[in-house]
């Protein structure tokens, strides 16, 4: 049985350059100095086939700031015609061209602590790091976590995704116990008095210290987390070193009994 011609892949024809379009290349480079800065259309670079008798030549930018991009003039020409027409004159980027980085929103491209003291945030609809205060999440562990998480006044709290990613942030960084403050500690913040301990299910894990002489003091440390300000720690005492034995120099003379002398011989009577 014969194919189907309709099941057959349809082959696409890769355009052939046509000679009239390709030799324009006065035309083109004319055709872009009409649109272009004086002295800004550099050498002709190429001619690229865009489809059948479809010709875009290429030519240097010469402009300040624009290195690797390209005035691209496309020229084509009606069948069995033999004059070659501009359809299209455009300033396009090269493979090498300086361009800006790629476009976002602001919404995407703020970071965490890009926020000043006059800005607001846009409120997320649907963001995937809180969920309602009221939702029930499925099986007996979630629910009663959201029940612990639930917050009076609140209309959304933090998701299982939200708890899961602000702790892992927390205990990797530099409030977590693989810090250097926190190896030179002599004891957790978990035996420290000044720990307070969070509300919700990340209490197991974290708390805020309330420590005015600590370097963490009102920030949020993991329970393994320490610092040289620990509330039950102390310093061993050192022993008071003696006061040193008074120098007595024997070969000074004293001054007092030097007076001395001279009063006394001032008062002598002589012998008749």
């Amino acid at each position: 049985m014969a194919e189907s011609t309709a099941a057959r892949p349809r082959r696409t024809r890769k355009p052939v350059l046509d000679a009239a379009t390709a030799g324009a290349v006065d035309l083109a480079r004319a055709a872009a100095e009409e649109v272009a800065d004086a002295g800004t259309v550099g050498e002709h670079l190429e001619a690229v086939a865009e489809g059948d008798r479809v010709v875009s030549h290429a030519f240097d930018c010469l402009l300040p700031g624009y290195r690797g991009w390209r005035w691209t003039v496309t020229l084509t020409r009606a069948s069995r015609a033999r004059n070659v027409t501009v359809s299209e004159v455009c300033l396009l980027p090269g493979d090498e061209a300086l361009r800006p980085p790629q476009w976002l929103p602001w919404a995407e491209r703020i970071t965490p602590g890009d926020v000043g003291p006059r800005d607001t945030l846009p409120r997320k609809a649907h963001d995937p790091l809180l969920e309602q205060g009221y939702e029930a999440v499925g099986d007996d562990e979630a629910d009663a976590l959201a029940l612990w998480e639930l917050g009076l006044g609140r209309e959304r709290v933090l998701s299982a995704q939200g708890r899961d990613e602000a702790a892992t942030r927390w205990y990797e960084g530099d409030r977590g116990p693989r810090t250097e403050i926190a190896e030179n500690a002599a004891a957790p913040c978990s035996t420290c008095g000044f720990y307070l301990l969070l509300a919700g299910s990340l209490r197991q894990v974290f708390g805020v210290c309330a420590n005015e002489w600590s370097p963490e003091d009102g920030r949020v440390v993991s329970a393994d987390h320490g610092c040289g300000a620990h509330s039950e720690t102390d310093v061993e005492a050192e022993p008071e070193a003696a006061p040193p034995a008074p120098l007595v120099d024997d070969l000074a003379v004293d001054e007092l009994d030097l007076v001395g002398t001279a009063d006394d011989a001032d008062d002598a009577v002589p012998a008749s």
